[in-house]
């Protein structure tokens, strides 16, 4: 055993790391980069082709609400799905471990053998965690499925779901305040300083480079919105 105090050393280092973060924060940029980009975009192209401020913001709601719970059901879904994959998985594990057991254990052996273990220590290893718990070691060296990667489909839905009404938010207000024969610049503009700000969020949330982050978003994002304008020019809706 470790001394208390190197245990909480250990504890404070591996509370650094932001892998385990990387779950909640996917579904929550993924949401709020989809808030600013879909209704920006979408009042954008209204806004080309129309002059009423009312036509506007209920364009701007209907795409708040509208893109929340799509996002939040989708995230479900698909989230929902992944889960359903990984039980079938677990499932059949601990099928195989029950008739071939011998296969199994050599099977994680060539596992630890090829990230560097020599035959030995792999074999002894093998041994030691089958004992201890073989569907857990199982899981984690053959099928990759971790605590940290482990799907969570509710909180990936409330996640996406909020973030994406968070993040429309801003397009909403800027199509409440701003001047009507300008509204197509002032979204441009306001949408891309909050596309660049959310990106400098996620950056320094999960601890990666900021300007990169802040590029890939700024430069999507810019290309989405000039699309969608040009639909809107192209077809002349008015509404």
């Amino acid at each position: 055993m470790l001394p208390s105090d190197q245990e909480k050393e250990l504890e404070h280092y591996l509370s650094l790391h932001n892998i385990h973060k990387s779950n909640w924060l996917r579904a929550a940029v993924l949401g709020a980069n989809d808030g600013i980009l879909s209704t920006a975009s979408i009042v954008v192209g209204v806004a080309a082709a129309a002059s009423s401020r009312e036509a506007i913001i209920l364009t701007a709601l209907a795409g708040m609400v509208a893109g929340a719970l799509s996002m939040a059901a989708g995230e479900y879904v698909s989230v929902s799905s992944q889960t359903d994959i990984e039980q079938a998985d677990i499932l059949r594990e601990k099928e195989e471990l029950e008739k071939t057991p011998e296969l199994e254990l050599e099977l994680l052996t060539k596992i630890y053998q090829e990230r560097g273990l020599s035959r030995a220590t792999a074999v002894l290893v093998a041994k030691e965690l089958t004992d201890y718990d073989p569907l857990k070691a199982h899981i984690r060296d053959e099928l990759g499925i971790t605590d940290i990667s482990k799907a969570n489909p509710l909180q990936a839905a409330l996640a996406s779901g909020a973030s994406f009404t968070f993040g429309a938010l801003f397009p909403l207000l800027t199509a409440i305040l701003a001047p009507v024969n300008y509204m197509v610049y002032f979204q441009y503009g306001f949408a891309t300083l909050f596309l660049m700000l959310l990106g400098a969020i996620a950056a320094k949330t999960g601890g990666s480079p900021m300007l990169k982050a802040v590029m890939r978003i700024t430069i999507w994002g810019t290309l989405a919105m000039a699309l969608s304008a040009g639909v809107g020019h192209l077809f002349g809706v008015v509404v």
